[in-house]
């Protein structure tokens, strides 16, 4: 069995899964009526936050430079003066701004507390900057109305857009958009507690509970949700209905039990805590995480989320519209060539899976003749296979078959780089890849790629065997454990160099 080198120590003991069929039938009658239920965007509270920052930042410097231009007399108007205060004014009331903890989704739906800590934190970096200013003996060089204007013009700012900013946040909460979708798993007395932490916070939104005892210990409803069904269940719930977070209602000591539980969900792509309410350690803060107000500890984060999903959706759009600029030359050459050759269509499309296991269609070139094509891959393509045809010999060699998926990349259901989508039915020695490989789906925990780490060190084209797919899959699961922009990039600019070593590709 391929290892696994998840964050989290606890997931060193969970490198497999239960029976790779993951989707159960007969989900409760409750779970599909909230798998119906429309389901608004999710925001992530991270990124807004951020934006959130970064706008409060510029409006301010617009602010003062607005002054600047609008007050202060020519003669005295020295850019050389104004330019590095309003910018350190600025990048200082965001580090106070912070300090203070107003940057924070919390936060923003308060009223007066919020309101009071910005106008505080806004007058002391004025008073800093006018100090700073009497200090370094500048003084006559920069306007006393330009400053307290900005000061009086600049708290109005603030508490106009803090204002505007709450009436979005708290929108936005009513529409469940920055409540984290959550399910519990246990049931009981023990998760009672949980149920109504939850209940008072503005950040979770329950969808039910999970858990696979039967008897009187977990009763059908837990403060008034709805158990939805066993563990196993939760899985086939995630794929059909988004959850952000996996929250376990189980004590320290059940350490069986959590490990049972991880075994089979940490092919999500979920973020998985357990709560401290169960426990009767006491840590110190800094051992906790937090959800709204309730203390968890970290077991399993979603790869790939918030600011690191922002750049790498930056990255994929950009190298992708770059690529089809540079390489449509070559594209339209090997359509021409595939339509010279054979009858048929240019293109081939074949579902795959994608992200969370959905099913996607992908584009590739053409390079099997059109009366033997296989569209569910069931017969992996071998050296001298009479269906390829002599353009598609080419093109399957050095990939160009597969520059089509740039398409896909703009779609959103690939990126450039991720574990590869593999056809539905593809096996290796006779069984199907999830058959031959334990937890083989925690591959979708991202969004497949073009080209990925597996392909940039030696395991391209066929995967016939089980040791193959192993090595694949393994590299798979190292790729989405360590991803950063960085590898990304790397892989990028070594997938052309690894294309003069494609002996396994036919």
């Amino acid at each position: 069995m391929y290892r696994v080198e998840p964050k989290q120590a606890v997931l060193d003991h969970v490198a497999k899964q239960s029976a790779p069929d993951e989707v159960r039938q007969g989900l409760s009658p409750r779970a599909e009526a909230i798998i119906a239920a429309p389901v608004e965007h999710g925001l992530s509270g991270q990124v807004l936050s951020g934006f959130a920052q970064v706008l409060e930042a510029v409006l301010l410097g617009i602010l003062g430079f607005a002054i600047y231009e609008s007050y202060v007399e020519l003669d005295r108007g020295q850019p050389e003066f104004y330019v590095p205060i309003i910018m350190g004014v600025c990048v200082l009331a965001n580090i106070f701004l912070n300090i203070a903890r107003t940057h924070r989704i919390a936060a923003y739906r308060k009223l007066f507390t919020q309101l009071s800590r910005v106008i505080a934190a806004w007058g002391t970096v004025i008073v800093i900057a006018a100090v700073s200013i009497y200090l370094l003996k500048i003084g006559q060089h920069v306007s006393r109305f330009w400053l307290l204007s900005w000061f009086g013009l600049g708290a109005a700012l603030l508490v106009a857009y803090r204002l505007t900013l709450r009436a979005l946040v708290l929108r936005w909460t009513t529409q469940g958009r920055l409540r984290r979708r959550t399910a519990i798993v246990g049931g009981g007395k023990d998760a009672e507690v949980l149920v109504e932490q939850i209940r008072n916070s503005n950040d979770v939104e329950l969808l039910g509970l999970f858990d696979d005892r039967v008897d009187e210990r977990s009763p059908g409803e837990v403060g008034g949700f709805p158990k939805l069904g066993k563990v196993a269940d939760l899985i086939e719930f995630a794929r059909r209905t988004p959850v952000d977070l996996v929250l376990v209602s189980m004590p320290l000591s059940a350490e069986q039990r959590v490990l049972e539980m991880l075994t089979q969900l940490w092919v999500l792509p979920v973020d998985i805590r357990l709560s401290a309410h169960m426990s009767k350690l006491k840590f110190t803060s800094r051992a906790y995480s937090y959800v709204g107000d309730i203390a968890v500890f970290d077991m399993a984060d979603r790869p790939i989320s918030d600011w690191n999903l922002v750049f790498k959706w930056i990255f994929d759009k950009s190298v992708a519209l770059t690529a089809l600029i540079l390489l449509s030359p070559i594209m339209v050459a090997t359509a021409i060539a595939i339509k010279l050759e054979s009858k048929g269509p240019v293109f081939f499309m074949q579902q795959r899976h994608g992200f969370n296991n959905e099913l996607i269609k992908i584009c590739k070139f053409r390079s099997m003749r059109t009366d033997m094509l296989d569209l569910s891959a069931a017969k992996l393509v071998t050296k001298d296979d009479p269906r390829v045809t002599r353009v598609g010999r080419f093109i399957r060699k050095t990939s160009i078959d597969e520059l089509p998926q740039l398409l896909n990349v703009l779609k959103g259901e690939l990126s450039i780089v991720g574990p590869r989508p593999h056809a539905l039915q593809a096996k290796a020695d006779n069984k199907l890849y999830y058959e031959a490989v334990e937890g083989y789906f925690a591959r979708h925990r991202v969004k497949p790629g073009m080209t990925g780490w597996a392909q940039i060190n030696g395991w391209r084209g066929e995967t016939d065997t089980i040791d193959k797919i192993m090595q694949r899959v393994n590299h798979d699961l190292y790729y989405i454990e360590h991803w950063s922009i960085l590898m990304d990039l790397y892989i990028v600019l070594m997938t052309p160099l690894r294309l003069f070593n494609s002996e396994n590709a036919y």
